[in-house]
């Protein structure tokens, strides 16, 4: 799950116990018995599931999440058509909602203004004078993009109850370094496929060839050079790495090709800040040495790149189009989405709770959050008693690492208050890029206005509808939006045993984030602080040596293997959610007095706990193509989930004997290869 989306009434005890006889989110119907829970669990759960939800055009991968996040937009497209079938009043949030998504849904408007919307703006970079360069400069950076290096606000990595000002690297239009750097088939070809985006758009734009090449060949030189300078995947999930604290007074001698006095009171309206977070020492010093040789020309053409591509998604057809084209090589999507789902994507992304209050109150009774509540509780005390037995950790980290586990918030469905989408700006008469425009200007403004004042812990990360969930280390917080609390995670009419190995490992993923490899930076208040011992900490980077491996060895294509070190926190959180998960379990089912090793505690003919695992590999059931698989094996800090279930299962013992899985078969793993972190 994440960091940063997410019935009858129902208490906890009231789930089914002895009685139950069917399941409810498992479709039996769907397990592939030629193939072996210990050849394969994945495709011994879920083939029958692959072969009934095939691969559409527009899908780059489809999978159970998917579907649930199918439901999650049909019903907020109703609400939001609903709220345009009452003519609400101008001015009111309802108008604005309804004004962005009409707005996104008519092509035929956007279609006959082309690129007009934005070439005023595109003739202010080019008639931008030498001596009004740094002018140029701080508007790009306050108003569309953030060229070279991004900076903002967030909270103090050392103490999370105030903000810290941060300046980090950035300015790379593919985000990640190989892509620039690699010359490989695969990095080529992602690489040649954005030198055409860019092209194109740019002729888009209106400029002619010539014009278009050579501003591509600008911002690939500038974008390589800072690429050169950026993290790898692997040291951007390394969070002591970021926290470089620095005086005003360094900050403006370490790069002075940036008047930093004005560019806090002018991009941001604040005063220069006492102290700045440096998190990317060489990224924002490649920034510096660019802006310092670069020729007008050169960041002229950069900057234009920037503006039309943050533009491009508000414009007409010929500009989705191109980004579409590109999207095809990166995952390999043969279909655009339809319309009213990329018009509903930017309406939630402009108004989201605004769409989240309704969708709570029509869809998110007040029982499953009882429900979620009493849950974790349970998960809660399970991972306190796998803490207490470690065989790895002192008795003073335990103590530590209770007190953290004791502290955590929890929030569930939605946030108690809302945000007041009141000053934001919508008007029909202007166009939808304008529109748009003001609705990230709003944003921007609701980010920069937290300086300042103390960290507001109420905040949410995602909307309700959101299908999703995650942790925030600063907060020491677990979140669960409403939009995840449906089945195949959780269900009203699923048996125990589904819904602890659906939405109870969730749960206990994102408690053992808190303690993965990077969530242990953090105390109980969400400080960046070091509570280990020494001789602790070694035991645990000692253990992750080995579940990186596990990973690193898999080939998820010919000649490309997963990426234990990227996805290290993930795949510990997997781990830690199906162990502490299965606790919470038995320990519910004796609580209840559930004997469930009786005859009468068969699920259709299923134990509870192969039901367990087996409702655990049906939430990753899913297609992927191959052009996605390379693309999230680079980009994605979690595992496929062929792998979140295959690799991770092979460790847990209770797995092995729920099925049997014996030495020689390809799910079983000799114990003493086995990773046991939590």
């Amino acid at each position: 799950m994440k960091h940063v989306s997410f019935i009858l009434a129902l208490t906890l005890t009231a789930c089914a116990g002895p009685k139950t006889e069917h399941l409810a989110s498992v479709n039996p119907d769907y397990i592939d018995n030629s193939t072996a829970p210990g050849t394969d669990f994945y495709t011994h759960v879920n083939k029958g599931w692959m072969e009934a939800n095939p691969l559409t055009p527009e899908h780059a991968r489809y999978g159970n999440f998917d579907i649930l996040r199918d439901s999650s937009e049909a019903r907020v497209r109703s609400l939001v058509e609903n709220l345009g079938a009452t003519d609400p009043k101008p001015g009111t949030v309802a108008h604005k909602v309804w004004t962005v998504y009409s707005q996104a849904m008519d092509t035929a408007r956007r279609n006959s203004e082309g690129a007009r919307p934005i070439l005023a703006d595109l003739q202010r970079i080019e008639n931008t004078p030498h001596e009004k360069m740094e002018d140029l400069f701080l508007w790009m950076h306050g108003n569309y993009a953030s060229p070279f290096f991004g900076a903002g606000p967030m909270e103090d990595l050392a103490n999370s109850s105030v903000y810290a000002m941060y300046v980090s690297g950035g300015g790379m239009g593919l985000g990640d370094r190989d892509y620039y750097l690699l010359d490989d088939e695969r990095n080529t070809s992602v690489r040649n496929a954005y030198k055409t985006l860019i092209t194109k758009q740019m002729q888009n734009a209106g400029y002619n060839a010539a014009d278009a090449s050579r501003i591509m060949a600008n911002v690939m030189k500038i974008e390589t050079a800072l690429a050169d300078s950026a993290f790898t995947r692997e040291e951007s999930r390394d969070i002591l790495r970021m926290h470089n604290p620095r005086s005003f007074a360094q900050l403006k001698e370490m790069y002075p090709a940036v008047n930093w006095d004005r560019f806090f009171i002018e991009t941001m309206g604040i005063e220069s800040p006492d102290t700045v977070i440096v998190t990317e020492l060489k990224s924002v010093a490649r920034a510096n040495q660019l802006m310092a040789t670069l020729t007008d020309r050169e960041i002229k053409d950069y900057y234009l790149w920037k503006y039309v591509s943050q533009a491009s998604g508000k414009l007409s057809q010929d500009f989705t189009d191109a980004s579409f084209e590109f999207n095809k090589v990166m995952s390999g999507v043969q279909e655009q989405r339809p319309l009213w789902k990329r018009a509903l994507g930017a309406t939630e992304d402009a108004l989201g709770e605004a769409i989240g209050e309704l969708y709570v109150e029509k869809y998110f009774p007040q029982s499953s959050k009882e429900y979620m509540l009493e849950l974790v509780e349970n998960l809660r005390t399970a991972l306190g008693k796998h803490i207490d037995n470690l065989d790895w950790m002192s008795d003073a980290t335990k103590a530590k690492a209770r007190e953290k586990l004791a502290a955590f918030t929890v929030k569930i469905g939605y946030p108690d208050k809302w945000k007041d989408y009141s000053s934001m700006k919508i008007d029909p008469s202007l166009s939808y890029y304008e529109n748009m425009h003001n609705v990230a200007m709003w944003h921007q403004a609701d980010t920069y206005s937290k300086w300042g004042k103390p960290v507001d812990r109420t905040e949410w990360g995602m909307t309700p509808q959101t299908v999703n969930a995650y942790y925030n280390p600063m907060a020491n917080e677990i979140v669960f939006p409403a939009g995840i609390l449906e089945a195949p995670f959780f269900d009203p009419a699923a048996s125990d045993a589904e819904n602890y190995g659906g939405i109870g490992v969730v749960i206990g993923h994102e408690m053992t984030h808190g303690f993965d490899d990077q969530g242990r930076n953090f105390d109980a208040e969400g400080n960046m602080t070091n509570w280990w011992t020494e001789e602790d900490a070694a035991r645990f980077e000692e253990k992750t040596k080995g579940l990186i491996a596990q990973f690193d060895e898999v080939e998820v294509l010919p000649g490309l293997h997963a990426n234990g070190r990227y996805t290290l926190g993930e795949n510990i959180a997997d781990q830690g959610g199906l162990r502490v998960a299965m606790t919470a379990f038995l320990d519910s089912q004796k609580k209840k007095g559930v004997d469930i090793k009786s005859e009468e505690a068969l699920i259709d003919g299923f134990t509870p706990e192969q039901v367990f695992y087996m409702n655990y590999a049906n939430l990753w059931a899913g297609n992927i193509r191959d052009e996605e698989i390379r693309s999230l094996t680079s980009g994605d800090v979690h595992s496929l989930g062929r792998n979140r279930v295959n690799v991770t299962l092979r460790n847990i013992a209770p797995f092995f004997e729920a099925f049997s899985i014996t030495e020689g078969q390809p799910m079983y793993r000799p114990e003493s290869e086995r990773v046991i972190i939590w």
